[in-house]
This record gives structure tokens, sequence and C-alpha cells, in this order.
């Protein structure tokens, strides 16, 4: 099988092919392995490679598995391979290895799918676009020294220049959405609790973590849950595997009320500049949901922006803190030597000075901005607004100057710490960390299902998402308006042609 034959389907389409017997999985693996062969060198989405271990899974196979030995990748973030590294983006963790893969490995190696290696994912996955120190950063497909997003960004990287037709990707506060929006791609991101995760960690940032993939098609995204939902025995919720996502596709949903919003309450004081692009975007996407028969109503949910972003940072803080002490456990490496980044360091050591009640009432919150989003779902079955301020960064635009690092790197000083938190420090953090992406992180907050759907190209070349988040549980009506939209608009399943020039 010819590159550019492979790069044609998408995953469900590559399933039939193997299925009807017109071609081999063998070939199908091999042309995955040319692909990135060819095209990571200059991109950097995959982290490290598994093509022996990959060809030998593939043999394993059930005849009848749906995806029938379909290559994929793996985030290089929570997504652990039995003995295989997982560095999660981090110099200190390079050489650790989990003994056992994790359920969301387990439950896609089950559904046919062949994991031939991992994606690049910003250390600790604690960033919106993917520049770790400790590894290459991935090239946006569509343009050249543009970012892809992140943390998922490898992720995105390997789906939008054709090197596998879905990978798998994780979201705690935008890291499907974000990347998917900024790779022309589509990016799902499931109700709290639909998917397992490792029984070491049960649940990662009090369940705004939620795994599943990054796809082409909506179809594809749709069947991988299928397969792989459902949380797991050990699992904090009782969220039983469901059926019936991939039928719900073939037909339209009913008519359905629609708020369209730019997102002004999310981004109240964080000095969010919305683009003319993605407002033209969010406008285009009322007009199609206005002409598709749905009811829609320009109107801002009801929350506090400034409230949820100090509440969601305030838990990133403290689960930083946590994870860093984790991190030295499994290493045997004291915190102050660990080789993480230094906002890294500097954040995690903010995060250790968080009083138990402050990280209580932040998570308080979340439940209030849950609440009001009820409220809100009562009168709208879906709430459409931008995904991202602007289009793709380029890379190096948001990561800590040097300047930035020097004053994070003050927070070594004893007591420096706590007095920073108390000059107000968290408003700081907030507006250089969510600035630019305001408008992910209440559905993770809230649990509510969200989508990034690719409906715009902007002038500069690069893709602009809309997001649309859906009522808390309803994953099937969300995606069922991702097939008609998808329908209406046949947005773009061509590859970027930069990623092929020679």
């Amino acid at each position: 099988m010819q590159s550019h034959e492979y790069q044609q389907y998408d995953a469900t389409g590559l399933a039939e092919l193997i299925r009807r017997r017109e071609v081999s999985r063998a070939d199908v693996l091999e042309a995955a392995f040319k692909a990135i062969e060819a095209l990571n060198p200059a991109l950097k989405a995959v982290v490290r490679t598994r093509f022996e271990k990959a060809r030998r899974e593939s043999e394993e196979i059930a005849d009848d598995a749906l995806f029938g030995g379909v290559p994929t990748l793996s985030k290089d973030l929570l997504m652990g391979l039995a003995g295989e590294p997982l560095a999660s983006g981090c110099a200190a963790l390079t050489q650790w290895r989990p003994k056992e893969d994790s359920p969301i490995i387990q439950r896609a190696k089950a559904a046919g799918l062949v994991v031939i290696g991992q994606t690049a994912t910003p250390e600790l996955g604690l960033m919106g676009i993917t520049e770790p120190k400790a590894f290459p950063h991935p090239v946006n497909p569509w343009r050249k020294g543009y970012s892809p997003g992140g943390s998922s960004g490898g992720a995105a990287v390997a789906v939008a220049s054709g090197i596998v037709p879905l990978a798998l990707a994780g979201d705690g506060g935008g890291s499907i959405r974000i990347p998917a929006s900024y790779c022309g791609l589509f990016g799902f991101k499931p109700t709290r609790g639909r998917m397992p995760l490792d029984p070491n960690h049960g649940e990662v940032w009090q369940g705004a973590v939620i795994e599943h993939a990054l796809t082409r098609s909506v179809r594809d995204s749709a069947a991988l849950l299928e397969k792989v939902n459902g949380m797991a025995p050990s699992g904090p919720y009782p969220v039983r595997a469901e059926t019936g996502f991939v039928t719900a596709l073939a037909s339209s949903p009913k008519r359905l009320r629609i708020a369209v919003s730019l997102g002004e309450p999310l981004s109240r004081g964080l000095g969010t500049q919305l683009s003319s692009e993605v407002k033209t975007a969010v406008n285009k996407a009322a007009a199609a949901l206005t002409e598709m028969g749905h009811e829609v109503e320009w109107c801002e949910p009801a929350v506090d922006g400034e409230a949820l972003a100090d509440s969601y940072l305030t838990l990133y803080l403290g689960h930083l803190a946590a994870d860093l002490s984790w991190i030295s456990q499994q290493t045997g490496v004291p915190m102050h030597r660990l080789a993480i980044e230094p906002s890294t360091r500097a954040i995690g050591r903010l995060g250790s000075k968080l009083l138990a009640q402050d990280y209580e009432l932040a998570k308080r919150h979340w439940h209030v901005a849950a609440e009001q989003m009820s409220r809100f779902h009562q009168r709208f079955d879906a709430l459409v607004m931008p995904v991202t301020a602007d289009t793709a960064p380029e890379i190096g635009e948001l990561y800590p100057s040097a300047a930035r690092e020097r004053l994070m790197s003050v927070l070594a000083i004893p007591g420096a710490s706590s007095l920073a938190l108390k000059a107000g420090l968290l408003k700081r953090l907030a507006v250089d960390a969510l600035g630019r992406t305001p408008f992910t992180q209440l559905a993770n907050l809230t649990g509510q299902p969200a989508m990034s759907v690719p409906l715009h190209m902007a002038a500069n070349g690069l893709p602009v998402g809309v997001q649309i988040v859906g009522r808390f549980g309803e994953d099937k009506q969300l995606l069922q308006l991702a097939a008609a939209l998808e329908r209406y608009d046949a947005w773009q399943h061509q590859l970027p042609l930069q990623a092929f020039r020679s």
C-alpha cells in the first residue's frame, strides 16, 4: 500500500479495506511506518516508536475486531504501555516505565487498533502548547513554524499530517479541542466519567481530565468511543459502557435549541482579544445550524469566568504539587533535584503552599458552575462558542520568556511562594495561561461533553475550529450534531499539502 493511498482513508475506511482483504494488515502497518519515517523528522509529532512490537501485536488481533489492524499512536501522558517508557514530556521521567497497559490502551488494542508509537506532549501536559524542553517541538503541518497547540499537540500533528488516521489523546482543560482547532481536526471530549483512567490515578485533576482521541472524521471518534467507553471497575464513577454512538450518526438530530456566544463571560478579566477569523467561524456555525433547521439564539452562559479561572488554576497548582511528589517517589530523586522545567518547578512550589481549605473552596466552585450550566441547558440543548481566541500561535510565542522564567525562579527563595500567592500571582498566572484559551476549561470543570469542529479556514492558511458544548451525558446527541454538520459543510478531509513537500 502506497503512502498516498494509505492517507486517503480514515480509520473506519482502512478497517473496511482490511476486512474485505483488499489490503493486508501488514501492508497498512508498513505504510504507517513509512509515513513516520518520511514526515516525523520535520514534524516531530512522534517521540518514540515501537514498530517490532506493533508487528507482533497486529498478528494477534481477532478477525472480528472493529478496527482490524489500523495503526494508531498513544499520547506520552497517562497512557501507559507495559514495560515501555512513559515520560510525560518530562526529563525526570525518561526512564520510568509502567508495569501494565492503561485501560484505554487495553481497550483500544481489543478494538483492533495497533499502537505504533507515542506522541509529544508538553511537560506533564501542563500547557496549551507542546514545547517541552526535554523533547522536540511538533510543528503544525498546515504552516511551518506554527504550533499545533497542546497538550495533545503531537497527536494532532500525526493525524493532520496523515501519519495515522486517529490518535489517542487527553483533555484536562481543552487539550483535545485546542489542537483540533489549530490543526483542522475533529476533537471530542466525552462526558466526565465515561472513559477509564489508570487505576493508579482513578481520576486526574479531580475528574477534569478525560481521554479519547483526535480524528479526521466523526465516525471514527464515535466508533472508538463505542469500544472504549465505560468506567474501569475500580473507577470513582459508576458509569457503565454504552452502545449506540455509531448508530446515532445515521440520522439527523431533532430540531435543537442552540445558544451561540463569543464567550465573553469566560474571557472577562483575562485580556483576551478575539480575532476576526474566530468571530467569522462562530458566525458561520450559527448560520449553518440555522439553515439546518435548528432554533439558534445568541445567549451568554451565566457563569463567572474570573472565578472559574481562579478555581481551575487552584486545582491545577495543587495537583502539580502532588504530581511532583509522586515523581520524586517513583524515581527516588528528591523534589528539589528533579529534572523539570523552571516554570513547572515554580508552579509546583506555589501549589505546595496552598491551604487545604482554599483547594476545597476552589473545587466547590466547579459545582456552582455545573449547576449554572444545568439551568442553562434547561433552555438550550447545546452551546456554540470559540475554542480559542485566534488561529495557531507561532512556536515559542506562548512559552514563558527567559525573563519570566528568571522571575519565577525567585519562588525558590524560602517564603517567596506564600508571598506570591498573597500578592495575587494566581491572577497573573491566569492571564498568562488562559488569555488565549479561556473557553475550553468550562466543560472540563462541569463535566459536560464538548467538541471542536473544523468549520473555517483563516486567510493565513490555518484552520479555525468551533466549540460546541452539550448537556451532561448527551454525548450521542452531540456526536449526531457533529455528523450532521460534517455532511452539511463537507469540511476538509484533505491533508495539508505542506506536510508532503520535500
